[in-house]
């Protein structure tokens, strides 16, 4: 990655993202030893579970057919609706 919008930092948590997303070949030596250089064990861990669990989210909210917020929306609608009918 060449843009200098990002600090090393942060340039080798996107490609740990991309591993983690998108190709889990791109997690070689060289990519855990930046990590390493960068990160303590536990930051990697929560880095990784968090684009993990987000992607997750994303991923599931397309197989409901809805978007950010919808079901939220909903389920707080449906709460409400059994409030007032009790």
């Amino acid at each position: 990655m060449q843009s200098d919008r990002f600090t090393p930092r942060e340039k080798v948590a996107l490609r740990y993202t991309d591993a983690v997303l998108w190709n889990p070949d791109l997690a070689d030596d060289a990519l855990w030893a930046d990590l390493h250089a960068e990160f303590t064990e536990p930051e990697i861990v929560e880095l990784g579970y968090w684009a993990g669990f987000t992607s997750g989210g994303q991923r599931w909210l397309h197989t409901l057919h809805t978007r950010q917020g919808e079901l939220a929306a909903y389920m707080e609608e449906r709460e409400a609706g059994k409030k007032e009918s009790a």
